[in-house]
């Protein structure tokens, strides 16, 4: 895992925002953005029943027309900061701009708005992105005042306004609405956030004009840390192309669904087609928190945050339903925030993208006292092609402001994520073993996701031969997996008899699968009428050698390491494979017997597993946690040989 950003000597003056217009109900939205049908009502009922936003704002009024520009929110907002911290334009020498996308697609935000605000000549920035684009300008803007001793202060402005996308008039000329295109019409609105980074020096100037440095305190940019997924996962968000779900050729037109607004004759002909319909691939969306909660613990086991002493938690959520799966996903992680400390505004302010965390911050600053020593956690994900993007504000002392010292230690590392099973006050051990096997999981899973194979489903061109050479070649794997479980039972010493018959018994579980595997082959079309004709390929071969070299062993305790991987693959990725697989195959429902019945146990495999391992950690300590996880490694490139070469 890549280590955060420090910064040591930047701080957060004010932070202002902007929301156009009265607050629109749920009962008003209708005036703004007319359901078009009866199937509409219905998308909008579900929708508004699982976001809980009870108001947002608009920049256009009842007939459609436009309020006022993208451009115009941004400055709204800007002003808005600087208005606080009594701060102009001239003392500014950074202005970064972030959105999903400004009032014109040439030039860049962030040059409209200096042109708006008709700001001096200064450095000025543009990040076009969804939700996390935001802390991305602001990890830009720090490092920029980092960076030249001559730079003291910064705006950074994220602002969106979906509303012109989402209205009738724009909707009524597609010839196909489905609900992908529908979804973010009730979930999105208009808004700006922005705030003012300065440098120290610059802060004690300030502290007699901001309310903030007036008690003596300042707010602390202590670390900003993204990481995009991009190349994991296919696109979730989009606008410029047509549905994911849509056949490969439009029906309205002779252009691919997947084909860019641009390949059209005319921009009103790829409205026509749906292509200017911002669409969420919701199937997807579950993914990203997995992603997003697996990278804060590895920010956890870092030692960059402790849940225990965040202060504030400013999590960005499109839905209340997302929230709630949000903190399910940390809880079980065992790397949960108290709800109490959680802090949105979502359901008064709507969803407003990229701007959503500015105006968060802003509000609670606001509304809150902040407190000496605070903690303040940001967390924004993008579902756009799956960012994940995190910051940590602490509330200081102005006096320390010079000497300009760390309050957290810079750690030597970082790993990524503990599986579900990691919970509080679990014996450390234990737990140091599972974060250590769960950064392993991270980075084997992405490895997997860029293998032919899986590369071939997300594109939707799985080939029933595929599937079929992907059995065939996974099916004599399966049959050796019950066989060096039971060479391993054999060579454990007396201490790990209860080991032992955990492990008896998950074998017992799994010794006949191969078999309902092959079934599942053949009845996909596979030729092959004996097991003994079926081969593994040389990624395979080279991971049942290891496997039963290993079983071979005295007290070989390490495969519980292979075994985690080699299990978490049925649990996390085979569940997620398995629809889009179905989806591609016209093959009957008989073929995927295999594939479900591990999508459905393997979490119950799981649970048995981490006890195996408390009573392996339990007898042998230090030396079987290395075993364990450098056998955990060793599987992991392993599987991925396996899978590099089905294809």
């Amino acid at each position: 895992m890549i280590a955060p950003t420090l910064f040591d000597d930047i701080y957060l003056l004010t932070a202002g925002h902007y929301l156009p217009g009265e607050p629109i109900n749920n009962q008003q939205i209708d005036a703004y953005v007319a359901p078009l049908d009866q199937y509409s009502r219905r998308i909008k009922q579900r929708v508004l029943g699982e976001n809980g936003i009870q108001t947002r704002y608009y920049a256009i009024d009842q007939d459609g027309q436009t309020t006022m520009s993208h451009t115009d929110l941004a400055c709204q907002s800007i002003q808005a900061c600087l208005q606080q911290a009594q701060v102009s334009l001239q003392a500014i020498d950074v202005l970064i701009a972030a959105s999903s996308g400004g009032d014109v697609s040439i030039p860049g935000l962030g040059n409209m708005i200096q042109g708006a605000l008709h700001a001096p000549p200064m450095e000025v920035h543009s990040h076009q992105g969804v939700c996390a684009s935001s802390v991305l300008a602001l990890k830009d803007a720090a490092q920029s005042l980092a960076q030249n001793p001559e730079r003291g202060m910064a705006v950074v402005v994220a602002a969106e306004m979906p509303s012109r996308i989402f209205k009738r008039s724009r909707f009524a000329r597609q010839t196909q609405v489905d609900f992908e295109s529908q979804f973010l019409r009730w979930m999105l609105s208009d808004g700006a956030g922005a705030v003012l980074l300065a440098k120290g020096a610059q802060v004690l100037t300030q502290a007699a004009k901001n309310a903030l440095a007036q008690g003596g305190l300042a707010l602390k940019l202590q670390w900003i840390h993204t990481k995009s997924f991009s190349g994991d996962y296919p696109v979730c968000m989009q606008l410029g192309q047509g549905s994911h779900r849509a056949k490969e050729q439009d029906v309205t037109s002779e252009y691919s669904a997947q084909a860019s607004y641009l390949d059209f004759p005319s921009l009103a002909e790829a409205e026509a087609a749906g292509h200017f319909a911002l669409r969420q691939n919701l199937r997807l969306l579950p993914n990203l928190f997995e992603v997003a909660v697996h990278e804060y613990a590895g920010l956890v086991q870092g030692g960059w945050v402790k849940p225990t002493e965040v202060d504030v938690f400013l999590c960005h959520y499109s839905s209340e339903a997302l929230g709630k799966t949000c903190e399910s996903m940390m809880e079980q992680a065992g790397l949960g925030i108290a709800r109490e400390k959680w802090f949105s505004n979502l359901k008064t302010c709507g969803n407003t993208g990229a701007a959503s965390i500015f105006i968060m911050l802003s509000e609670w600053l606001a509304t809150q006292t902040p407190k000496l020593g605070q903690k303040i956690f940001a967390f924004v994900p993008e579902s756009g092609r799956f960012t994940v993007s995190y910051f940590l504000l602490e509330v200081v002392d102005l006096k320390t402001i010079t000497s300009a010292t760390r309050s957290i230690p810079i750690p030597n590392h970082s790993l990524p994520p503990p599986p579900a099973t990691l919970t509080a006050g679990m014996n450390p051990q234990v737990q140091s073993t599972l974060l250590a096997l769960a950064a392993i999981w991270h980075h084997f899973r992405s490895q997997i996701w860029r293998t032919p194979l899986v590369e071939r489903i997300n594109a939707g061109q799985l080939t029933p031969s595929d599937y079929v050479a992907w059995m065939a070649q996974w099916i004599p794997q399966v049959r050796e997996g019950s066989l060096w479980m039971r060479e391993a039972i054999a060579h454990l010493d007396e201490p790990y008899q209860g080991l032992a018959e955990l492990i008896t018994e998950h074998a017992n579980d799994e010794q006949f699968d191969f078999q309902i595997l092959f079934e599942d082959y053949q009845a996909a079309g596979g030729k092959a009428q004996t097991l003994d004709q079926l081969q593994r390929n040389a990624g395979g071969e080279a991971l049942n050698s290891y496997m039963y070299r290993q079983a071979k062993n005295s007290n070989p305790l390490g495969l519980l390491g292979g075994i985690y991987i080699i299990e978490g693959t049925g649990q996390r990725i085979v569940p997620w494979l398995l629809p889009l697989v179905k989806q591609q195959l016209n093959l009957p429902e008989r073929c995927y017997r295999f594939l479900k019945y591990h999508g459905e146990n393997d979490e119950q495999h799981l649970a048995r597993w981490l006890l195996a391992l408390q009573l392996a950690l339990e007898v042998g300590g230090a030396a079987t946690q290395r075993e364990i996880i450098r056998t955990a490694s060793d599987v992991a490139r392993l599987y991925q040989l396996q899978m590099e070469h089905i294809l």
